[in-house]
């Protein structure tokens, strides 16, 4: 039997809770690939953001870094735009540093968003392949009753084959999510980590007082 035949037949013996782990499986296989790339775009347009607008900045050209800001939809854009702006009418260090907290909390979210789905699609792959053993093995058992009981080792053995194919389906989706989430994770916190240390980069430049 070639591979995909393997794979066919491993699939059609775990029973109808091999289909809705299949569908966590493409749900988790597409919101990680919508994390990878927006997180890349984030950390790309970021460094980018960021070597045009802090030689502005450093000659003191606050409002050609605001029209570069405002012409970027980057998460460092954003807070150094809060911050540029809150500038115009406070020459106070605090209320600036203020005004771009408030952007990175609103910022953060976008950043995490969908990531903590993978952990929870992990959990519920792994219930729903025990629970498809569950339902093999009591229709197993329930077969077994109604035959002669020479077929009896044998329709067990193969009930019992079967409605392992489920589990491990299931922790076979489960554990790559876990390890996806994780790493998702940490270059979120990352990023988070990066943008907060600009924003005190961006306030040291603009040179405000206490």
């Amino acid at each position: 039997m070639d591979f995909f035949g393997s794979i066919a037949h491993f699939f059609q013996a775990g029973g109808h809770f091999m289909f809705p782990i299949l569908a966590v499986a493409v749900v988790g296989l597409a919101i990680t690939i919508e994390r990878v790339l927006y997180i890349r775009k984030a950390k790309a347009e970021n460094r980018k953001l960021w070597s045009e607008l802090i030689p502005l900045v450093n000659k003191g050209d606050l409002a050609g870094a605001e029209s570069v800001a405002m012409a970027s939809d980057s998460p460092i854009a954003r807070i150094f735009g809060y911050g540029i702006a809150r500038s115009r009418s406070s020459n106070k260090r605090e209320d600036v540093e203020m005004s771009m907290e408030e952007s990175l909390m609103e910022v953060s979210p976008l950043l995490e968003r969908r990531t903590h789905y993978l952990a929870t699609f992990a959990n519920v792959a792994t219930l729903l392949g025990l629970l498809g053993t569950i339902v093999g093995l009591i229709d197993g058992f329930s077969a077994v009753g109604t035959v002669n009981p020479a077929e009896k080792a044998d329709l067990l053995s193969a009930a019992v084959s079967e409605a392992m194919n489920c589990t491990a389906f299931g922790l076979l989706v489960a554990v790559p999510l876990l390890v996806i989430h994780a790493w998702l994770s940490a270059q979120t916190n990352e990023l988070i980590d990066s943008l907060e240390m600009a924003s005190v980069k961006f306030l040291n430049a603009l040179g405000l007082k206490g």
